[in-house]
């Protein structure tokens, strides 16, 4: 599976972005998968998770009520509506997929995931 990470871009604060990521190859829509973001000075942070089916969504503490992840299985892509951007969201984002297992995982983790795209460059500045 190969993902494609795209929409990232500089805004001021306050303004919004949506970033996709858009699955090809194997079975692709039927993948869980996650948003991540890392900095040169943070290690890799957990954003968001959407399981294949889009019945269940989680957010991290520090996005939740201004970013949404969702997800068009027709198109193969999911997406991150980013609200509310402030100055600590820059960061690169990638976006993750979870190989279909039928097992328990930690969606926070970035070991749970198999597949990972190239990242898109968000930049919040004023």
């Amino acid at each position: 599976v190969q993902l494609q990470a795209s929409g990232g871009g500089l805004v001021q604060p306050g303004d919004s972005l949506r970033l996709s990521c858009t699955a090809s190859g194997g079975t692709s829509s039927r993948y869980a998968t996650g948003w991540f973001r890392q900095t040169p000075r943070r290690e890799r942070e957990f954003v968001a998770h959407i399981t294949w089916k889009g019945d269940n969504r989680y957010h991290s503490n520090s996005v939740r009520g201004r970013f949404t992840i969702s997800r068009d299985n027709a198109k193969n892509t999911v997406y991150l509506q980013m609200n509310s951007l402030k100055l600590q969201d820059t960061a690169v984002y990638y976006c993750a997929a979870i190989q279909p297992h039928g097992g328990t995982y930690d969606y926070s983790e970035p070991g749970s995931y198999d597949y990972w795209g190239q990242g898109t460059q968000v930049t919040v500045s004023s």
